[in-house]
């Protein structure tokens, strides 16, 4: 008889409404991919948790930000690590995954990101700028995002939200790894229009910087999003390392490049899963 195949829980919301995103477009096409290689059951994230016993791995794709179902995101990752389940991205991710500490960390030690402080007397250490960026903590997708006066900012530093200078910048940049490997990019050429993105011939300097990131991060296996912006002074400074679901925006690629990354993807999961497997 032949051999099983391995069994993946594919977490996806697809009714998720993102702005400028579909979403379930994307899940749908990559999961047909899948099926050729995986047996596969796609499920909502607040059902991960009942069914993944089930399975030989789980995948957090398209899931939405975890702040609409925070009690429920906390009770999966707990019994995920309890019972050894085998997540990917792994739950050991130490950026947005969890939370946005991060920034504050690498912005102290010097890291090229965007300088961010939590606390008003923190405040001196941002350079001086007309408007600040205010954002939750534990904030997603622009969620709870404000800009305000400079005059304002120090009635908000509450030590749960993340202070940053408004930095004025050419365009943002994404780049893409399949665990330690680049993939691609996308850049938004109008800071205006953040997803409507096109490919981006990434320099080895832009490698550099944005492997930076994921060798801090250090997480093995997994999909990982460096999202950067480009400064007037040619320089890119971190705006957020996404570790937990991000999205891929496949639809911008040209097919060659598509298909590169579906092998890619596939290849990191299959090996993924041959670890589940051997250590049942």
């Amino acid at each position: 008889m032949p051999a099983a195949r391995p069994r993946l829980l594919y977490v996806t919301d697809l009714a998720y409404e993102a702005r400028g995103r579909r979403y379930c477009d994307e899940d749908v096409f990559l999961t047909s991919r899948l099926r050729d290689r995986f047996d596969l059951a796609l499920c909502h994230p607040l059902d991960a948790a009942a069914l993944m016993d089930g399975f030989d791995a789980v995948v957090v794709r398209n899931s939405g930000p975890v702040l609409g179902y925070r009690h429920a995101y906390d009770a999966f990752r707990a019994q995920a690590l309890a019972t050894g389940t085998r997540v990917y991205n792994p739950l050991t991710g130490k950026a947005d995954m969890a939370g946005k500490q991060y920034l504050l960390d690498l912005s102290a030690a010097g890291f090229p990101v965007i300088p961010t402080v939590g606390r008003a007397e923190d405040l001196h250490l941002l350079p001086d700028a007309g408007r600040y960026v205010v954002k939750p903590m534990l904030g997603a997708d622009s969620l709870g995002l404000r800009i305000v006066p400079a005059g304002q900012v120090a009635a908000l530093a509450s030590g749960d939200v993340l202070i940053q200078p408004r930095v004025d910048f050419v365009h943002e940049v994404s780049f893409y790894f399949v665990d330690d490997d680049f993939q691609y990019a996308l850049y938004a050429p109008d800071p205006r229009r953040r997803w409507e993105l096109k490919p981006y011939a990434a320099t080895a300097a832009d490698l550099e910087f944005a492997r930076r990131f994921i060798d801090w991060n250090d997480l093995g296996h997994g999909i990982q999003r460096v999202d950067a912006c480009r400064t007037l002074d040619d320089g890119l400074l971190l705006v957020e390392l996404e570790d937990l679901n991000p999205y891929l925006s496949l639809d911008a690629l040209p097919e060659e490049t598509r298909e590169a990354f579906v092998t890619a993807f596939t290849a990191s999961l299959s090996l993924f899963v041959q670890g589940a497997l051997s250590a049942a």
